[in-house]
Order: structure tokens, then sequence, then C-alpha cells
């Protein structure tokens, strides 16, 4: 082997082309920076893996520009079961039609599917350059402040990369977990399970959602993918993985297999589900996203939401220090805010797994039947269904400085309403763009409006949308006269009601390099007009 003499320059490298590794490149693309993804095979991975998605992360496929066409391939879900051993109904969790994002609460769909969507969107980018069927071997983080070294080997030869920066977003035994030298925190939980993903067209006893059988002799989780697949899942006890036969009898409380011929399984394969976080996300510009960075059991489905909600947090973050001038220190934001949401994640997973299983000692039965009578505590569903997104960390970029009026939105995301712009029917983020937002409750004044031309963000005055009222209505529950919108939709800044200034310029504009446009805080006047002169 030969190293290439003549090393390339990019702004960004991708270790990995997968779901997280793609939708990165393409929020990158977006913002007008040049990526190059690395990729050990040639295509798709072929198989079933992730099979559910929620709200919000299919609010970030809108942001990647692959919303309808992923709309094309998704199945909406009720909402999560939880089961006893006899299938009865324990507790459920319904999950809406519509969420605050704009889309249903819980989808349903095929992981190679989404994957040739986003390979599709990802060719039509002129910003972003595939190579498949290579292996990275190196990756060397900066020193002072020069760029990232990565070496990766081809069939004809190695060849050295020149990175601004480099995300890693290459799986559960990341090359570049290793190169920044992070360990795994074990969250104290693993076991070995089948899953199972099947393809019938006999009658299958099912709800529209997931159900999880909380057994501790045998617990499983089954759900409807798509018009004639189905997944199960199965806790392995010590042996080998089940055969045709016993197949046969773990299904048998969904399905009559009358007809052998008529159950294809597409793959049966076997998991170890674990519960770890990386003690670090980023050294210099070199970061970890998705499974390199966490690995969540499956319960909950948000394994690879996790890993998307990585890639939004980051990406605009990036662009702004590559080509706005963002301070560096405003990278240090995406470990802060998006680690404790991922061990949150996480928890959650696990929790349910105890929920699932009571643990695998001689007291899982006793603490199965403490589960069953706390489940039908009333009013626990509607708890259990609320969305995976608590407000972040506190922060620079989610300051609550402010008490009271207007704290309750700031970390939070603004919901998605439809509305109507020159005439024609619109989702929110796509009238707003890829910019920061200022939304007020009546026409900006000069002073918000220089905040906003400081920013580089766009004005909106939250009535006459035709939403119905409802961002006007967000507003005022939340006590607000006006917030900032980052671009990943999370409110950054308020002006509490009544009041005259936003409450953490101080905190957020170095970070943005937009101190020099911020107005100080002398202004006598309140910063909103009124509606009416």
């Amino acid at each position: 082997m030969t190293v290439e003499h003549h090393s390339a320059h990019v702004p960004v490298l991708i270790v990995g082309a997968g779901p997280v590794g793609v939708t990165a490149a393409l929020l990158l693309a977006r913002r007008g920076v040049r990526t190059l993804v690395l990729e050990r095979h040639h295509d798709v991975y072929p198989l079933p893996r992730a099979v559910a998605t929620d709200d919000e992360v299919r609010r970030i496929l809108q942001a990647a520009g692959v919303q309808e066409e992923f709309d094309a391939i998704a199945r909406p879900a009720r909402g999560l079961r939880l089961l006893d051993a006899r299938h009865r109904v324990m507790a459920e969790f319904p999950r809406t039609a519509r969420g605050a994002h704009g889309f249903p609460q819980t989808s349903m769909f095929d992981q190679p599917e989404l994957e040739r969507i986003l390979r599709r969107a990802l060719a039509r980018a002129p910003e972003c350059d595939l190579r498949g069927g290579v292996e990275v071997v190196g990756v060397e983080p900066a020193h002072d402040d020069g760029p990232v070294r990565v070496t990766y080997r081809d069939d004809a030869g190695e060849h050295l990369v020149l990175a601004d920066a480099v995300l890693g977003c290459d799986g559960a035994n990341s090359l570049t977990r290793d190169a920044i030298g992070a360990g795994w925190e074990d969250l104290r939980f693993e076991e070995h399970w089948t899953v199972v993903d099947v393809r019938t067209s006999l009658p299958v006893r099912c709800w529209e959602g997931v159900d999880q059988v909380c057994d501790p002799r045998r617990p499983a989780t089954f759900m409807r993918v798509g018009d004639d697949r189905y997944r199960w899942e199965f806790r392995l006890e010590d042996g080998p993985e089940p055969d045709a036969a016993r197949l046969r009898e773990l299904v048998a409380p969904w399905v009559d297999r009358a007809d052998p011929a008529d159950f294809e399984v597409l793959r049966q394969a076997r998991y170890t589900f674990r519960a770890r976080i990386a003690d670090r996300w980023r050294l210099g510009r070199v970061f970890l996203l998705g499974d390199a960075a966490h690995l969540t059991p499956p319960f909950i489905g948000q394994g690879l939401c996790a890993g998307l909600r990585d890639a939004r947090n980051l990406t605009w973050k990036l662009a702004r220090v590559l080509r706005q001038g963002g301070d560096e220190r405003l990278l240090d934001t995406y470990e802060s805010e998006r680690k404790p949401h991922a061990r949150h994640v996480i928890r959650l997973a696990v929790a349910m797994g105890w929920a699932m299983t009571g643990g695998q000692d001689g007291a899982a039965a006793i603490r199965q039947g403490v589960l069953s009578t706390v489940l039908r505590t009333p009013g626990l569903g509607t708890v259990a269904a609320r969305d995976f997104s608590p407000a972040l960390a506190a922060g620079p970029l989610a300051h609550r400085r402010v008490h009271g009026a207007g704290r309750r939105l700031v970390g939070r995301h603004c919901p998605q309403p439809w509305v109507t712009a020159h005439g024609h029917r619109t989702r929110l983020d796509d009238l707003l763009g890829d910019s920061f937002t200022v939304v007020t409750a009546a026409p900006p004044s000069p002073a918000v409006q220089a905040i906003a031309n400081a920013l580089g963000a766009r004005t909106l005055h939250a009535t006459g949308l035709g939403d119905h009222g409802r961002l006007t209505a967000w507003l005022r529950e939340g006590r607000a006269d006006a917030v900032i919108l980052r671009p990943d939709r999370v409110v950054m800044d308020v002006i509490p009601s009544g009041g005259r200034d936003f409450t953490a310029t101080a905190a957020w504009a170095p970070l943005l390099h937009s101190a020099r446009g911020i107005p100080r805080r002398t202004a006598p006047e309140s910063p909103l007009r009124s509606s009416t002169p």
C-alpha cells in the first residue's frame, strides 16, 4: 500500500454513511458547507434495523429536505401498550396523529427504504461527495489550529484527507471514538435478544401500535412496520437461536401459521441490547454522533432518533463557526446540550426494559406485581406519552436567567403549525428556512429588528398566519412577547410579557459573533409596537 502524497482538503469529513451521517451531510449542505462522506459499504445495508421514529425526528427529516419522500413510506402508529404474561393490557400510552412538531408522534418505517431516500438526496446535493467501499484507518485530531488528518484505504491504496472538522458517525465500534480517547460509561443494562422481521399476508392480531409483553419469563416486543411487514423481539435465555418450531410457538399469540409458506422470515438476528454513553463527545473539531456517542436499548424506539437529534444540534453550530465567524466555544454546547438528553432517553429505555422483564432474579415476579398495580394509576398513560424532548440543559444558548414569565419556553421547541404564506399553505419551518427567527406577538420595534439583523434572522409577526392562532396562543401561554428561535427551532431567548429586552443577549451574542449589532439595554420604550395605531 502507498499513501497518496497530495492530500485533499474538505471543510467537513463524515465517517459513516448511515442515516445519521447522511442527514448531517444534508443539513450542512443546506448551509453551503461541503462534506466528504466515507463509508465502508458500497450500497445501503439491505436488512431491517430501526423501525420507529417520532414527530421531532420527522421535523429533522423535513429540515434535511426528504420529508415528502419519507411520508410515502411511513406508517403512523397508535402508541405503546404494556401487556402482562396473558396478553392483557396493563397500560396504554397513546400517540396522536399530529404532535407539536406537525407530524404523527410515532411513525413506523423500514430503515433500508429511509437510507435509500437519504442517499438519493445526497446524490442531488453538489456540496456532498460520498465514497463507498472505503475503510477509514486513521483519524488524527488537530494540533493547535491545524486540520484533522484522516487516512482511508481503497483498492488504489491509502489516501490522506485534511478536514476542518470530522463527524464520527461510525457506530458502536467507532474508530473515531478511539481516536479522541473516549471510553464508555456503562449505564448497567445488558440483555441478549433475538429480532425477527417477517413478511406475511396472514391475519395478524395487532392494534396498529407497539406491544411490550411484560413477562419476566418471556418478555417480548411486537409491532407492525408496514402493510405486510411485522417485527417480533424476544429475550433469549441461554441456548441457541429459536428454530422454526420454537418461533411458531413464540408468535402464536399474534398469528396462526396455518400456512407456513406464507410466513417469510426476512431476518432473524441475535442482538445484545446495551445502555452506554461516551464519556466525551468531542476533541477539538472531532465529534461523535449517534451510536458512536451513545447506545440505548430499543424499547422506546429512540436509538436512531437520538442520533438524528445529534446531527440537527451540531450542524447549524458547526456551519456558523465555519462560514459565519461563530466563536469556537459555540461547539462546546453540542455535548453540553445533547449528552444530558441522551442520558435521559437511555434511562427511559432501561426503565421500560425493567418494566418488561422485572429483572432476571428471583424477585422479578414480585416486582412485576407491583408494576402492574402502578401502571393502572389513572393518568399515567398521558404523562408517559409526552414527547422525548425535555427542555435543554441550561446554557448560553438556552439561558434561564429569566424568572417567571417566559421561562417555560426557553430551551424547548417551537410548535410547527400549518400556516398560509403568499396564498399557499405550508409548514412553518418551510416558511422560516434555515435561519434564526424572531417571533413576536406584535410588529417588531426597531430594537427587536436590530437584534434580528445582527443574527441574520428573519422576523415573524405571529398573527394573521392562518394557523388558527396557534403561535399566538403558544406565546401567550408561555407568557412571552417575543422569542428568538435557533435554526433547530429551539427557543434561545425571550422577551417576557410586559418586558422590554431579551433576557440573555450577553450569554449568546459573543458565541454567535453578533454582539456588535445588539442594541444596549437602555431604551425606555417597549421593543414591541402595538398592532393598532
